[in-house]
């Protein structure tokens, strides 16, 4: 009896499996973190091969705590981060470099320089993304540019370039296959977002040959099959990929247009749905494919802020102000207020609405009374004031506020942090039973697929509130702590 879908949710600092069952809950789960890698300051780099190495200890633990039978899987959904770009030899699965991460911010001259030239709006129009060492097209051009010889054997179709999703398809089908899906393509700044295709033109400027680019794929179908593998049997349906931030507006049960979420990890990424329509923001959101089903394509407008779940690390690592993440919530309850204390965590640049790569964080407002409590607390405004100016500008696009906005990852479980996003939002926050909707969202797509479910209605009808948070305090005084935010990211 095939009952179950088992989730791969390859993330920037870890691998998380979990295997669900036909209600969502979790059978069986298993999380590894892997090295981060640092070649210089501002490049951020991962071996593709740790990647491998914690997919395949992940879904062998999974299955051993559910005590899983791998013969009752009935498809296997792949979420990943996303601009992250690997290029690997098509014989032998070997990487030639080391992935390049999204955070990564080694290609911001040559986007300065296309900038320059007048680009960015071009690049825009077609995209639907900027001119940002985030996306993945100007990673490919550097390593093509860097690693000796990569540019003759990429003309020659030798090697394949990819987001993780494809990397580790091509590695779980024994290199057979060579796809991504829809939402992924959408964040290498190489795929024409209205016709849903490798766009010439963009190839072209940035030197990319197209016989190194997978085939582009519904979010929901099926890609292949498991082969030659150590801890996976073979025959098992590749039938979900979707870019982590897509897939958890999936997992969100976000269906209709008009509905929103925001997922606290490393960085917090807010998107909305925004149905047929392809809207282009004013405020330099991200225009970005949401998912393809059955080969109808929904849109999102998504808001990505760098650091948020990084500043609490930062805090943790480099100040050593608290000893384990889960500290920052009872420090900060400490105190009333932020004692005026305001900390930009620009610590990688800062995303949108701003989109500045150069910045870098400062905390402002430290007197002789500034304790490590007020740190922490201003370290939780600024997670929920990032968001903030997110949904802001995500509202003015759409033409309506946002009166609910769903949440998930890590930080979504801070009750405190939670409240301050409904605060200074005025909106109600609402978060689900299960907040790795993230990996729930991959295993929707692959269960769609593989007919463990009838359709979004079937999957509607599982998802299930734990609780919701409404503003509390007074909108004056939210206005006030937002006013002195804004002043503060002025001196970026």
């Amino acid at each position: 009896m095939k009952d179950l879908v088992l989730a791969i949710d390859q993330g920037t600092t870890g691998t998380r499996t979990i295997i669900f069952d036909e209600d969502l809950e979790v059978v069986g789960k298993s999380y590894s973190e892997f090295p981060q890698i640092f070649p210089k300051p501002g490049w951020v780099e991962h071996n593709p091969e740790d990647i491998w190495k914690s997919v395949e200890k992940t879904v062998k633990q999974a299955l051993s705590t559910g005590h899983v039978d791998p013969s009752r899987i009935a498809g296997i959904g792949i979420t990943n981060q996303r601009e992250t770009s690997v290029i690997w030899n098509k014989k032998t699965l070997k990487p030639v470099y080391n992935a390049i991460v999204w955070q990564c911010r080694r290609t911001a001259d040559i986007c300065k320089k296309l900038k320059n030239k007048g680009k960015e709006p071009w690049i825009q129009k077609k995209t639907g993304l900027l001119l940002y060492p985030y996306f993945s097209g100007t990673k490919v051009q550097w390593l093509l540019e860097n690693v000796k010889g990569l540019r003759k054997t990429a003309e020659a179709g030798d090697v394949a370039f990819g987001t993780i999703d494809c990397f580790l398809i091509n590695r779980l089908t024994g290199g057979e296959v060579h796809a991504t899906d829809v939402s992924n393509a959408s964040r290498t700044l190489l795929m024409n977002i209205s016709t849903l295709n490798w766009d010439d033109e963009v190839l072209a400027l940035l030197g990319i040959p197209k016989a190194i680019l997978p085939e582009i794929k519904d979010s929901s179908g099926l890609y292949g099959y498991t082969k030659g593998l150590a801890f996976l049997p073979d025959g098992i349906p590749i039938s979900g990929v979707a870019g982590d931030q897509q897939a958890a507006l999936f997992g969100q049960a976000c269906f209709i247009e008009g509905e929103a979420k925001c997922t606290y990890g490393t960085g917090s990424f807010i998107l909305i749905n925004t149905g047929a329509k392809l809207i282009f923001s004013r405020y330099k959101l991200l225009t970005t494919a949401a998912w393809r089903i059955n080969g109808k394509t929904t849109y999102a407008l998504e808001g990505s802020v760098f650091i948020s779940g990084a500043a609490v690390q930062w805090l943790r690592d480099g100040l050593e102000i608290i000893k384990t993440s889960a500290d920052i919530e009872g420090l900060a309850e400490s105190v009333e207020d932020s004692g005026g204390v305001v900390f930009v965590p620009a610590l990688v640049g800062i995303g949108a609405p701003h989109w500045k790569a150069d910045a870098r964080g400062i905390i402002v407002g430290i007197t002789r009374g500034t304790t490590k409590a007020h740190i922490a607390r201003a370290t939780l405004e600024a997670i929920a004031l990032q968001s903030y100016e997110v949904l802001e500008a995500m509202a003015e696009d759409m033409g309506t506020p946002i009166a609910i906005l769903k949440v998930d990852g890590g930080a979504a479980q801070d009750n405190l942090l939670m409240q301050m996003q409904a605060d200074f939002s005025r909106s109600e926050i609402v978060r689900p039973n299960v907040v790795e909707t993230t990996a729930i969202g991959a295993a929707m797509l692959a269960g769609l697929a593989s007919g463990m479910w009838s359709g979004l209605d079937d999957l509607k009808k599982r998802w299930k509130i734990e609780r919701s948070f409404r503003p509390l305090m007074p909108e004056g005084e939210a206005k006030t702590t937002i006013a002195r935010w804004k002043d503060a990211v002025a001196k970026l």
